[in-house]
């Protein structure tokens, strides 16, 4: 399993949060997501080919834009 860390603009509550997770969640190979309002960090982890254009895009499909952390 490979793990990615990600800063997400714009999240401000639960709501927010769970759309969020609901975008990155429907990536074929991500088994884990932590995702927090409060931090503005979203952590993804995948057991199978995730590239970070999957993810950012995912984010923004959910509202908020993102850069990769590590």
């Amino acid at each position: 399993m490979t793990t990615s860390e990600y800063q997400v603009t714009g999240m401000t509550c639960g709501h927010c949060e769970a759309a969020v997770r609901d975008e990155v969640g429907k990536i074929v190979g991500v088994e884990g997501i932590q995702v927090s309002a409060q931090t503005g960090r979203l952590v993804v982890t995948v057991t199978g080919p995730v590239d970070d254009t999957q993810v950012l895009a995912a984010v923004d499909e959910a509202g908020y834009e993102a850069a990769r952390v590590r």
